[in-house]
């Protein structure tokens, strides 16, 4: 997944206190943020907002002070509106790990905003009308209320994730993971020593085989971990008189 920090834009929508402005410029420094745009803050500039962002100065000074929404996204292709509240007529809902998936997929086409209501009412139905997508951050429902900094960090902090692939199950060196094809004869070469060693009994398998399948499915190997993986179970065999 591919989605440069230059492409993806917070958009904060008349904030009431500038604390909070401040401490989405930390958190968006923190994961390598800075397009920050302001609509119609209710205090801005402030020092509170300086003193909460706590070193991110240089994301509050290059913030971009917006009259309306318009303004903010309108060289965006595409605009994603973050609510909880469930409305009339919703945009399609993606939760914020989708929310990062559909900004990489569509990177090419320009920047993505990221817009964020007020702390007390979130966004208006017209202002939620100008979005594509919904950002539907699940929470607790007996407590939904996220604070606006908050909603801010977990969607800064999955985009973080996936620009450093963190997100995704290591494959030794970085080489791609083998097909579906290779695995399966390697499932099968595991499952004939296991048996051969007479650590599975083919009569009553149980889910051995279904756990293992998911154990290594999920560690998604690449050639050079399957070469070792295969030659382990070829010297295994052999030991044991087995053949391949």
């Amino acid at each position: 997944m591919s989605i440069p920090s230059s492409n993806v834009r917070i958009v904060l929508v008349n904030t009431t206190h500038p604390g909070n402005i401040g401490a989405v410029a930390r958190a968006m420094k923190n994961m390598g943020l800075r397009e920050l745009y302001l609509v119609d803050p209710r205090i801005y500039p402030s020092a509170e907002a300086t003193a909460r962002a706590s070193g991110a100065d240089d994301v509050l000074a290059g913030a971009v002070v917006c009259a309306d929404l318009n303004r903010a996204i309108e060289d965006c292709p595409l605009v994603i509106g973050a609510s909880a509240r469930p409305r009339a007529i919703d945009c399609p809902r993606l939760s914020p790990r989708e929310c990062v998936a559909m900004i990489a997929e569509r990177a090419s086409e320009g920047p993505a905003a990221v817009v964020f209501g007020r702390e007390h009412s979130g966004l208006s139905n017209a202002e939620l009308d100008r979005c594509h997508f919904q950002l539907a951050i699940p929470v607790d429902p007996d407590f939904p209320s996220l604070n606006l900094a908050a909603a801010v960090q977990v969607f800064v902090y999955e985009h973080f994730l996936a620009r450093a692939g963190a997100g995704q199950a290591p494959s030794g060196e970085g080489g791609a993971a083998v097909p579906a094809a290779e695995m399966e004869r390697f499932y099968s070469h595991l499952e004939q020593t296991l048996i051969e060693l007479g650590f599975l009994d083919p009569a009553r398998p149980r889910h051995l085989m279904r756990r293992l399948r998911r154990l290594y499915n999920r560690a998604r190997p690449d050639q050079n971990e399957m070469n070792i993986l295969r030659g382990i179970l070829t010297a295994v065999r052999a030991r044991g008189g087995g053949r391949r």
